[in-house]
């Protein structure tokens, strides 16, 4: 059985994601049993989002001219910003059915997301499929071709790494209300996609950005509307 380097990272940052956010909704009193079954049906749209958002923003026409392509899935082609609109929209469904708070859960969700970005971005570090504009950068790394770029997986799962010891911190000393980690990682995660993605050199554009940027503004302005909706509903309890 072939193992692909890529494909066990990303696999692996989700099971130790899901682990993490386990715990955090066992902390929080939530149903960590409804997690993992909402998170099962949750991980097959994560794929099937990140694979049609890359082939309908990123490579329609190669696809449309061979419609097999789009499940030969081992040849690549997946977008992160697909799987967490796929994942959101069958997660948010379901818990609504439930009946239980959208919001709470998705806090739970959020709080391991991080980890699983900075140990799924390893296999894309490992495998350089994000190759970035040349630097002198002391993280560059050289390649096949001989020249040092900026490696798109790598600074990816660095920031991974932070935003979890973030929300590790956070999350240790303050009692956060509903809402806020997910606030957070929309804002930061979609501000440092914005930013990375004027160092990509292979991805197509529309007017100048690429198709993460355009979703990196849409989740910054969609976090900032959840901040000011959990300080206006405090500051109306407090009046």
């Amino acid at each position: 059985m072939t193992i692909y380097v890529w494909g066990f990272f990303v696999a692996l940052g989700i099971m130790l994601s899901l682990a993490v956010s386990t715990r955090f909704a066992k902390t929080r009193g939530l149903d960590h049993t409804l997690l993992w079954n909402t998170a099962a049906w949750g991980i097959g749209a994560v794929l099937i989002g990140a694979r049609l958002f890359h082939v309908l923003f990123y490579d329609f026409f190669t696809y449309f001219s061979d419609p097999l392509a789009i499940i030969r899935l081992w040849d690549g082609g997946m977008s992160m910003f697909g799987g967490i609109a796929g994942g959101a929209i069958v997660i948010a469904y379901i818990l609504k059915r439930r009946g239980v708070s959208i919001i709470q859960y998705s806090d739970a969700y959020v709080f391991g997301l991080p980890l699983g970005i900075f140990i799924g971005r390893i296999g894309c570090f490992l495998i350089h499929d994000h190759p970035g504009t040349l630097t002198n950068f002391f993280l560059g790394i050289k390649y096949q071709d001989g020249v040092i770029r900026h490696d798109l997986g790598l600074y990816e799962s660095l920031f991974g790494l932070l935003l979890f010891a973030l929300f590790l911190l956070i999350g240790l000393r303050l009692r956060i209300k509903p809402g806020i980690f997910t606030a957070l990682f929309l804002v930061l995660y979609g501000l440092f996609r914005v930013l990375l993605d004027y160092l990509r050199i292979l991805d197509v554009t529309y007017l100048g950005l690429t198709p993460a940027q355009y979703f990196g503004y849409s989740i910054i302005i969609l976090g900032g509307l959840m901040f000011w909706q959990i300080l206006n509903k405090k500051a109306s309890k407090s009046n």
